[in-house]
């Protein structure tokens, strides 16, 4: 294939421009200057194109070559992801600092996947058997995970040779003939743009068990499920997303840090290495893939790295697996494409983000999903996006909170003055919401307890009762209001203290299984009933506020999963024998 090449004629920060690129299409990859950076283009007018380079422009002069590789932007997907860092265009930073030091220099290049590293391969189809897209030929263990390596989604015919063994990532595994040869090697390469195709779509019935009480119980997601979780400065996003992508009962976890600040990338980096992983004992960065495109870095790279996320997010959810992928944070995604929007001279909509804005974000988010993979055994995976969402100030009513909102399917609103309050997770429980509620219902009746959309009903309309009333507690005080409703304060403080509010750096309290979550919530609850009903028959509310088992309610958090069932038990019982005296002493 003959490479058209160019001449620069127009630098603008990272958007370039050069002429006699005819032949050229748009989104394919190129290299621009001496340094050969990569750069993608975006805009084609005659022999013109617009490109976008992903790596940092100082020095470009007009005049330089561009070649184009007449290939879109592509990732490559096989053994060897788990436990890598890579950069928003794939490139393994690890190997990026042993060639440039402890910063990226311009023009660096590696390979995405290790080409000396040699993977046990283990065949199980056969010479002579057919195959069609998405089927497993073999397997490869990486880590902890059974990486299925899968005929790609445009192949199909008679396998004509494979072998098991030890091979490398881009030798030949198998031979399938179908009416021409194609060579399988464990690796395979997809364009980030397009999403990868499956059988079906299913149904979202089965909810991402998160660990975090003020989810998994008030706003849960579904696997394959979409998510958003804005936020001014400081009230969360990162340390939820990282207790996200740390306890969710995801198999595959893609964390993305877009645009983020160095520091909190750097917390992942070195707290995921240290982890043990629930599900395997193992280490958590075992089943993990890290994109670090950081502040500091290119912003055009930022709108690759989500690409670069969610294309290796479907490559696992295409082996069966359900993936978690968080994307901290769009809102600077959307400032990348404001500015390449303005460099471009566009005609700019509403706060100078490009009009092509909500676009953008639906795309990104509807590759997500629960789906039958492609491919003759059923297998089904699952894609789930978290986008972290940071509205300047807080406020919500700007572009990006405003499109997302419209996309995803729930809601978890972080309040400043919750996180004033030291209140973590600081999602407030009268702004925020979850569409899955109904979906999910009947999983949770079958797997976790009958009664569980009734408790949360009943807690939710508690806080919903008790933000009521604190309007009247603020002009009359607390003392003026009847016992019943003075009752609600206290019981909704309960709820928020003792259940809402989760330590995330304390060993037990950090992750919260589903089944304790429901009987905690039920204990408060039963504090609840009890004390109505002591109401009634005369006791006092100075009483029930003073009652001893309130201490034990607030530690059942710190109690752990082995001990928590005799634990429960106990308080239960207590509440019933300290309301049965207080009724007796009137």
């Amino acid at each position: 294939m003959r490479l058209r090449k160019g001449k620069i004629v127009r630098v603008a920060g990272p958007v370039v421009v050069a002429k006699g690129m005819g032949g050229t299409k748009m989104y394919d990859v190129v290299k621009v200057g001496e340094d050969k950076l990569i750069g993608e283009i975006i805009s084609l007018m005659g022999d013109k194109a617009v490109i976008q380079v992903y790596e940092d422009t100082t020095g470009l002069r007009p005049g330089e070559e561009v070649e184009s590789t007449g290939m879109p932007l592509t990732v490559e997907l096989g053994p060897g992801l788990l436990k890598q860092i890579y950069d928003g265009i794939q490139r393994p930073l690890e190997v990026l600092r042993e060639k440039s030091g402890n910063f990226v220099a311009r023009g660096v290049t590696a390979p995405s996947l290790d080409r000396k590293k040699e993977w046990e391969f283990e065949a199980v189809v056969k010479k002579g058997d057919k195959v069609q897209a998405g089927d497993v030929i073999g397997k490869v263990t990486e880590g902890s995970t059974e990486h299925r390596v899968l005929v790609p989604p445009n192949v199909k015919g008679k396998i004509e040779e494979i072998n098991s063994g030890n091979f490398r990532v881009d030798e030949v595994v198998a031979t399938v003939v179908d009416g021409k040869k194609v060579e399988l090697t464990l690796m395979q390469r997809w364009p980030v743009r397009k999403a990868r195709p499956y059988r079906q779509k299913l149904e979202l019935s089965v909810p991402l068990i998160t660990g975090q009480r003020v989810i998994d119980t008030f706003f849960p997601v579904a696997k394959g499920g979409t998510a958003a979780i804005p936020g001014p400065f400081g009230s969360g996003k990162t340390i939820t997303q990282q207790q996200l992508a740390k306890w969710s009962d995801a198999d595959i976890i893609v964390y993305i840090g877009c645009g983020e600040r160095g520091n909190e990338m750097t917390e992942v980096l070195v707290e995921f290495p240290e982890l043990e992983d629930p599900k395997t004992g193992k280490k958590l960065i075992e089943r993990t893939v890290l994109i670090a495109n950081t502040s500091n870095m290119p912003v055009a790279a930022r709108e690759a790295s989500i690409y670069t996320g969610i294309t290796i997010a479907e490559y696992y959810r295409d082996q069966g697996y359900d993936v978690a992928l968080m994307a901290d944070s769009t809102s600077r995604w959307a400032e990348a494409m404001r500015e390449i929007s303005g460099r471009l001279e566009e005609i700019p909509g509403e706060e100078g983000y490009p009009a092509y804005l909500a676009t953008r974000l639906a795309e990104f988010y509807e590759r997500a999903g629960r789906v039958i993979c492609l491919g003759k055994d059923e297998r089904i995976g699952s894609v789930t996006i978290t986008g972290a969402v940071s509205p300047p100030g807080g406020d919500f009513s700007e572009p990006v909170t405003q499109n997302t909102l419209r996309i995803v399917k729930v809601f978890w609103a972080l309040d400043a003055r919750l996180a004033d309050r030291r209140h973590f997770p600081a999602i407030n429980w009268l702004m925020s919401y979850s569409l899955y509620l109904n979906e999910i219902a009947r999983w949770y009746k079958e797997n976790v307890d009958k009664e569980w959309h009734e408790l949360r009903d009943k807690a939710m309309a508690l806080l919903q009762k008790e933000a009521e009333l604190q309007e009247i507690v603020q002009l009359v005080g607390p003392d003026a209001l009847p016992e019943k409703e003075r009752l609600v304060l206290e019981v909704a403080r309960m709820i928020k203290e003792d259940f809402l509010q989760q330590n995330a750096f304390h060993e037990v309290d950090t992750y919260c299984s589903i089944k304790k979550q429901v009987k905690m919530l039920r204990a408060i609850l039963t504090f609840y009933e009890h004390a109505i009903e002591a109401l009634s028959e005369g006791a006092r509310i100075t009483d029930i506020v003073k009652a001893k088992v309130r201490e034990e309610i607030a530690r059942m958090k710190y109690v752990s999963e082995d001990k928590f069932d005799r634990k429960y038990k106990e308080i239960i019982k207590q509440i019933e024998k300290e309301f049965k005296e207080m009724v007796m002493r009137g």
